[in-house]
């Protein structure tokens, strides 16, 4: 494990945000470090909670399966950001499944080990009140903008949030760094595979959207911020 870019990725995660360089490196002596394959599960949907992971490296993942089968994405997470924080609370089991989009390696922390901390250290403690807060929050507002939203409202927010986490300057606008199908645009933005294409294929005769083999670009992200702000 590289001790100094491990120590600059905990200072920089919510969990452990304003912690003192003792603390972190005891963070740091507690966890390990693993490597996820793209394609790879880090943990499925009901197991047992053992484990708090880090993104290091790559990106991952997180969806849940409905009762009736369906799949839907809840979030990407990058470096820096935490994937199974029911280890925070007293959750039995991961309420998601999470894989790795591209190769990746996280750092894992032990429930165990993650509730030792809170127990030693309240800015963790504090730091995980507020991680599970904003949580709620996001949840709330998800579920807001399923209920109230129009799909082209949702769809301009959903690729804004994503070239706003995960995009790169190009000739051509902002482009998502990562694989992303319309079908994952589907699922995120709580619509239809068929509503995503031609909503898409409106925005690219616009010029507000490039997309095709799983790319997405914002040539004009200003246009997408006015959709996604103007109330229906």
């Amino acid at each position: 494990m590289d001790r100094e870019t491990d120590l600059d990725i905990l200072a920089r995660t919510e969990l452990f945000r304003a912690l003192p360089r003792e603390a972190l490196d005891e963070v740091r002596r507690s966890s390990s470090r693993k490597r996820v394959g793209k394609g790879d599960v880090l943990f499925h949907q009901d197991e047992p909670v053992s484990t708090l992971y880090i993104v290091v490296v790559g990106r991952l993942r997180a969806l849940q399966t409905t009762a009736e089968g369906n799949q839907v994405i809840i979030r990407y997470l990058g470096p820096g950001e935490i994937a199974g924080y029911a280890a925070l609370d007293d959750s039995a089991t991961y309420p998601g499944t999470v894989a790795a989009v591209d190769d990746s390696h996280v750092i894992g922390l032990s429930k165990g080990a993650i509730r030792r901390l809170l127990e030693r250290f309240p800015q963790v403690a504090l730091n995980a009140l507020s991680v599970l807060g904003n949580r709620y929050r996001e949840t709330q507002l998800r579920l807001r903008e399923l209920s109230t939203e129009s799909v082209e409202r949702r769809l301009a927010r959903t690729i804004l949030r994503l070239g706003s986490q995960a995009g790169r300057r190009t000739a051509h606008g902002i482009e998502i760094a990562f694989p992303l199908s319309r079908q994952d645009l589907a699922e995120m933005a709580g619509t239809t595979l068929h509503t995503v294409s031609r909503t898409l294929s409106g925005w690219e005769k616009d010029g507000l959207v490039m997309s095709g083999r799983r790319r997405v670009i914002l040539c004009r992200p200003e246009a997408l911020t006015v959709i996604a702000e103007t109330a229906p």
